[in-house]
């Protein structure tokens, strides 16, 4: 069955992977057509290319299960006692998004050390960037004005448009992947270039997985996680 699907994005190849992952295709059994382009503001915030990727795919009940998954989950959580490092971490962010044009809705609880925020709406993309870049640099400001109002050490958990807990289920299944290689040929798996919050989160996915061990290599803009079968390290 022929299937389009049309993304947007900071880049053609951000707007261009998202379309590509959302079909499970690759690229050479797809159409690729640039719908739009607009140039974006200072520093090129707010620039948005729009993708139309046609593919020939399975039919599958599953797709609009996925669908409800990125964009974000109905579920709620009161959490602990609004505190003065949350407000001012909401507060922050909302003047950001507002700043490049992004009013949506947003909801924010505490649980323990952790501060959640989740921001939904139906143009999120200059607001997560190529591969989550601008995403994550919001996150750390956030991170560092929460903390300026708190005693105590706090963590801003920011996901906006449903991204992160997207993205997280991708790297879960590289994690998943790479581990399985590892073990089955007993030699070192090398994972796509990421971000420091991506490789943290492989190697704390992959600290449960036996027989495995992992570590970084390369450059920061080329920087990737190395997984290890532990046989061959004691060879």
């Amino acid at each position: 069955m022929e299937k389009s699907v049309v993304k947007t994005g900071k880049t053609v190849e951000e707007a261009k992977a998202a379309a590509l992952e959302e079909l499970g295709v690759s690229e050479d059994q797809a159409v690729v057509e640039v719908v739009s382009e607009s140039e974006g503001g200072f520093l090129g915030i707010g620039k948005q290319v729009e993708v139309k990727v046609t593919a020939n795919v399975e039919d599958s009940s599953e797709e609009s299960e996925e669908e409800v998954v990125y964009y974000g989950d109905d579920e709620s959580y009161e959490g602990d006692e609004v505190s003065e490092a949350e407000d001012a971490a909401v507060a922050f962010v909302a003047e950001v998004l507002s700043g490049i044009g992004i009013h949506g809705n947003m909801d924010s609880y505490r649980e323990d050390d952790t501060i959640y925020i989740s921001v939904s709406g139906g143009d999120c993309g200059s607001a997560i960037g190529r591969h989550g870049e601008t995403l994550e640099a919001i996150t750390y400001m956030t991170n560092l004005i929460a903390n300026k109002h708190s005693e105590d050490r706090v963590h801003v958990h920011l996901d906006v448009g449903g991204y992160r807990r997207h993205r997280e289920r991708i790297i879960e299944g590289l994690a998943d992947r790479a581990a399985s290689k590892a073990l089955r040929y007993g030699k070192d798996v090398a994972m796509e270039p990421m971000n420091p919050a991506e490789r943290r989160m492989v190697h704390s996915y992959l600290q449960k997985v036996e027989g495995v061990t992992t570590h970084s290599e390369g450059e920061e803009s080329n920087r990737r996680v190395i997984v290890s079968p532990v046989a061959s390290e004691q060879e």
